[in-house]
């Protein structure tokens, strides 16, 4: 069966509910795209967790983990900045941790990362990028 993305009120959805956000590849360098996006969700609310190997200490205030399997709480979701070819050890990780969504941001797809984390029960969304969805579905939070 080909992938599909969840439809908008289910991304919505997704979005309302999360809490913790594990962002994997998130760069401590202000002018990249991952810094970029973890900053303005963490100032929509959401609470970001950095997953990065190469970074220790924090990045926008918040303890950086080599991996999500070392982060000590529920992850709601795991949204990925790594190159397609790297997402499908991410996703066995995300299962194990009992994370709930798998998602890949723009310009990220993976057929392989999908059937690991859907058979691990997960909801998966591909190629789309998280800030854009929650300003468009959600704005800003009071």
């Amino acid at each position: 069966m080909a992938f599909e993305n969840p439809s908008r009120e289910e991304i919505k959805e997704i979005l309302l509910n999360a809490g913790n956000i594990a962002v994997v590849g998130l760069s401590d360098k202000p002018d990249r795209t991952s810094y970029m996006v973890a900053q303005a969700l963490q100032q929509n609310g959401y609470r970001i967790i950095p997953v990065n190997p190469m970074v220790s200490g924090e990045i926008l205030g918040e303890k950086v983990y080599p991996s999500l399997s070392d982060i000590p709480e529920p992850v709601d979701i795991v949204n990925v900045f790594r190159r397609s070819e790297q997402t499908p050890p991410v996703a066995e990780e995300a299962v194990k941790i009992g994370a709930r969504v798998l998602w890949l941001q723009l310009g990220i797809f993976s057929e392989e990362a999908y059937e690991i984390a859907s058979k691990g029960g997960l909801t998966v969304i591909m190629d789309r990028c998280i800030k854009v969805e929650d300003s468009i579905l959600i704005g800003k939070r009071s």
